[in-house]
């Protein structure tokens, strides 16, 4: 044999050692023993949770599902699509199971996907100015993504004590937020929020004017028709441009719904990995703890806070450390995520909850939004808790000064409205009185107008041309 044949029998042996490798000798499958609401059951079958499944549509066709949950020999499964057309015993075959797939670019056989049961969803720089759906498929119709990077959706926060601290204001674009509740690089902040009262609005100003290199979008649970109105009308093609938009609306699956939100985080840790400036906005952190209840609830996890069962509130924070700040010098995660009240009552335990795990919250007013006033913030139930590591003290006292002269007339403002109230009768409340229409003036901004960082806090300060 020459040299040349035993080259090509080597090269021959060596294909033929990685095929039986990667080979799948047998083929595990189950049974569906029963459909119960959204929650399947299949029989015959042992995988570990989060494992995904194809449920075999008799004369054609697949139904792809996730295992959620089980009890002894059962497996529960919550589908990512819909059941139409299943049958009893209809077979349940694990995603896993046939031929090697790619993972982060590798190949992976089924040696090794026992360390990768998580499921992995496409990221990258193609992903920006593109609209995907909670599996990573293109909603918009600028053709298939081409990416050679995946990554888990189960990521996990950093080491608390080896995150960088947060030190830089993050320039959003909105004045009143620039100026009296100034925003940090890894902020997580919750926008508290009834419906209608413009939230998705100063989202969309907030994705157009903040100086962060990246947007990363959540719509997660919304009305389908919002998604393209805030792409079009909110966001726009310049926010587009730098953005990444995942929509899993109302009509989908809660387990497609929960895992729109883990997929646009996975996207924001990309992208901050990269050492880039994110800005996570995720409408809404609600309707997220709201497809766990589903999910929860189906498989027979107890109801305890107004029909929230445990889970939720353990799968909330779990959720919202994964932004923020990366290591020192590393990029960074700022977070937006509506919160909605629901009745407009700031008592929600999802309200309470978020509240309690994030860094600061911004409460829109139902009556600031009938009067007009936009963005309808409320400035004297808002709070942002890194504040008082980003400003210095002049910035700090100028506040101060308009949080006192705006509160001290709102408390006296029935008096004055009657006429009860005399002027002179107190200095501080005449000074508050003059004030008031530029300090109303000074927080309402129109949905074209941006303010930077500087310009904000230079307003602010000709607020107060003299002291009191």
């Amino acid at each position: 044999m020459t040299e040349r044949h035993g080259e090509t029998w080597r090269a021959f042996l060596q294909d033929g050692r990685q095929l039986v490798e990667s080979a799948s000798p047998f083929q595990y499958a189950g049974r569906l023993t029963r459909i119960n609401g959204l929650v399947m059951e299949a029989a015959g079958l042992k995988l570990p949770l989060g494992s995904g499944c194809r449920i075999l549509v008799p004369g054609g066709g697949a139904v792809e599902a996730e295992v959620v949950g089980f009890n002894g020999e059962k497996l529960y499964m919550m589908p990512t699509d819909d059941v139409f057309g299943l049958a009893p015993g209809a077979q349940v075959l694990p995603l896993e199971a046939g031929h090697p797939k790619l993972i982060a670019g590798k190949r992976v056989g089924p040696r090794r996907r026992a360390a990768d049961r998580a499921k992995h969803l496409p990221v990258g720089e193609a992903l920006l100015g593109r609209v995907v759906d909670g599996a990573g498929r293109p909603l918009d119709s600028l053709g298939p993504l081409v990416t050679q990077e995946s990554r888990s959706l189960q990521g996990r926060s950093y080491n608390p004590l080896n995150r960088a601290p947060i030190t830089q204001p993050l320039d959003v674009g909105i004045r009143a937020i620039n100026s009296l509740l100034t925003v940090g690089r890894g902020q997580r902040i919750g926008l508290f929020a009834g419906s209608g009262v413009g939230k998705s609005v100063l989202l969309g100003m907030m994705a157009r004017f903040t100086m962060a290199d990246i947007i990363v979008v959540g719509l997660i649970g919304e009305r389908g028709r919002e998604v393209k109105e805030f792409i079009e009308h909110n966001l726009g093609a310049d926010g587009l441009a730098r953005s990444v938009v995942v929509a899993a609306p109302a009509d989908t699956s809660p387990l497609m719904r929960m895992q729109g939100a883990a997929y646009a985080t996975t996207v924001a840790e990309y992208f901050r990995d990269q050492g880039k400036q994110v800005l996570l906005i995720m409408d809404s952190l609600t309707r997220y703890a709201m497809a766990q209840r589903e999910i929860a609830l189906a498989i027979g996890e107890p109801p305890v806070t107004r029909g929230y069962p445990p889970s939720v509130f353990a799968r909330l924070p779990a959720l919202v450390e994964r932004a923020g700040n990366g290591p020192e010098g590393g990029g960074s995660i700022t977070a937006f995520y509506t919160v909605l009240a629901e009745g407009d009552d700031q008592q929600d335990p999802i309200a309470d909850s978020a509240r309690a795990i994030l860094d600061g919250h911004f409460v829109l007013s139902r009556s600031l939004a009938d009067q007009g006033h936009y963005p309808a913030i409320d400035i004297e139930q808002s709070i942002s808790r890194a504040m008082h590591n980003l400003v210095d003290d002049t910035h700090f006292e100028l506040v101060r000064r308009f949080k006192q002269f705006f509160s001290r007339y709102q408390r006296s403002r029935d008096l004055i409205a009657v006429g009860a109230y005399q002027a002179g009768a107190d200095p501080m409340l005449d000074l508050a009185v003059a004030l008031y229409p530029r300090l109303e003036g000074f927080l309402q901004q129109r949905i074209n107008e941006r303010e930077g960082y500087e310009g904000a806090i230079s307003e602010l300060g000709g607020l107060f041309p003299t002291k009191p």
